[in-house]
């Protein structure tokens, strides 16, 4: 593995923080969490305005053709800001599937709009069962007068409110097998029959149960072909989990930044607190866990970019990262004390960061098992 940032990556790296830092403060991040995650539309058009919306794109549909590991930077990059926005989902998420499966129709149609910022799509995959996987998928497409009829619930849909599409997984045979019987419907945000109600969520981001009553869909609306959704969605399940590690990277680094800089100043008995050697140990372990997990990310990312098989390498980071995070924050709380548990500290932004991304995508006891049944080696 040859990591070396270019010229044109620490920029990347430069100018996200510099951004972040001057407009989207953790005051900002708090009025956001209190405000149930209702993400500023002016810091929105900045970001599409900057290229960011367009990195995970190729140049034909109006991105940058970046790298892997462009947009794993800057996602680290947003992760230590701790940023709430419906980025990962639209920007990420939803283009990598359209990119894997949709048609090219499709493609310059929605990709193009999604790269200037001038469209949300998010997908709803999740359902009351809660497993990222298609024995959990129960919303079911029936075919009625040439047009698709999608009854059921989904859960956990970020952002529906603002979303112009959503990517609906659903159910498209009766059999109880789960293989070949998932197809993705690209859906009107605003399409009749679609109820969404706002959940309460340890986040404090805007997530969404959605109640599908005989929502119509016309067949050029399926993504990739009837009944082989879920094969499409494996593959991109483990390239945006690494981007997802990028993220959550980010979040650990930046708490025990914030850990040791208040290990060395706050004075007790007479010296620093760091120079007690159980605080120490402490920033130690919390130091391991973020280089293991970002070099474990690195791999992958660098892994993608050189068109290898990155499977496994990509399910043992999100198993490692899903557990590293919240430890990581434990471990700063338990050397920053009582302080560290106001809602004005910055601290319980990354508690909540930490919970929340431990599970999407899937948690790590899921990617453990991936690589338990070696399905990707």
């Amino acid at each position: 593995m040859d990591i070396k940032f270019t010229e044109e990556q620490e920029i990347i790296r430069s100018s996200a923080r510099e951004f972040l830092a001057s407009r989207f403060p953790k005051s900002l991040a708090r009025e956001i969490v209190s405000r149930e995650g209702n993400f500023p539309k002016e810091l929105w058009v900045e970001m599409a305005a900057l290229g960011w919306m367009g990195l995970a794109l190729p140049e034909k549909y109006g991105g940058s053709s970046g790298k892997f590991l462009d947009l794993v930077i800057l996602l680290e990059e947003m992760g230590r800001a701790c940023i709430q926005s419906p980025f990962f989902n639209s920007a990420v998420l939803a283009p990598y599937i359209l990119l894997e499966a949709g048609t090219e129709l499709q493609k310059q149609q929605i990709l193009t709009e999604i790269g200037c910022g001038n469209l949300i799509v998010s997908p709803a995959i999740v359902e009351p069962e809660a497993d990222f996987d298609p024995s959990g998928i129960t919303v079911t497409a029936t075919l009625v007068d040439g047009r698709y009829a999608i009854n059921g619930t989904k859960l956990f849909v970020p952002y529906a409110d603002v979303a112009d599409y959503l990517i609906i997984a659903a159910r498209t045979k009766k059999t109880k097998k789960t293989d070949d019987v998932i197809t993705l419907f690209l859906v009107g945000g605003k399409t009749k029959g679609i109820k969404k109600t706002m959940l309460k969520t340890v986040s404090c981001d805007r997530q969404f149960e959605l109640e599908l009553n005989n929502v119509m869909v016309p067949c050029e609306n399926v993504i990739g072909e009837l009944n082989q959704g879920w094969k499409y969605m494996s593959k991109v399940l483990l390239k945006t989990a690494v981007a997802k590690c990028a993220e959550m990277n980010g979040g650990a680094q930046q708490v025990l930044d914030m850990t040791v800089s208040y290990a060395k100043e706050r004075v007790q008995f007479g010296r620093p607190i760091g120079s007690f050697q159980a605080v120490q140990h402490h920033c130690v372990n919390m130091l391991v866990d973020v280089e293991v997990c970002r070099w474990s990310t690195y791999k992958a990312a660098w892994m993608i970019d050189e068109g290898m098989v990155y499977q496994q390498q990509a399910a043992i980071t999100r198993a490692l990262c899903n557990q590293s995070y919240g430890r990581v924050v434990a471990l700063g709380h338990q050397v920053i004390g009582g302080v560290a548990y106001c809602l004005d500290h910055d601290m319980p932004l990354y508690f909540r960061h930490a919970r929340s991304t431990e599970i999407e995508l899937g948690d790590a006891e899921f990617y453990k098992k991936l690589v338990e049944d070696g399905i990707y080696a």
